[in-house]
C-alpha cells in the first residue's frame, strides 16, 4: 500500500452520452450560454456547458444526495 497522502485518482475518462432534447429546450440552452458569455465573459459551448448543468442539479437534490448515500451504504 503506498504511504503517500494523495489517493488514487477516480477514473476521469469522459463517457460520451447522445441525447436528443425538443426544439425548446435546444433554444433555452444556446440562451443559457449566451448568458453565460454575458457574465463571465467567456464564450462556451452548450456541449461544454451541459454536464457542468447536471452535475449541479444533481449536487442540489437533497433527496437525490440522501438516497444515493442510503443505496452506497448497503
Amino acid at each position: 500500500m503506498p504511504e503517500i497522502k494523495l489517493a488514487r485518482l477516480p477514473d476521469r475518462t469522459p463517457v460520451k452520452i447522445t441525447i436528443a432534447v425538443p426544439p425548446e429546450l435546444h433554444v433555452a440552452l444556446k440562451d443559457y450560454a449566451r448568458v453565460y458569455a454575458d457574465s463571465y465573459g467567456q464564450t462556451e459551448p452548450v456541449v461544454e456547458l451541459i454536464p457542468a448543468m447536471l452535475a449541479g442539479f444533481l449536487e442540489g437534490d437533497r433527496v437525490f444526495v440522501r438516497r444515493r448515500r442510503e443505496l452506497r451504504d448497503r
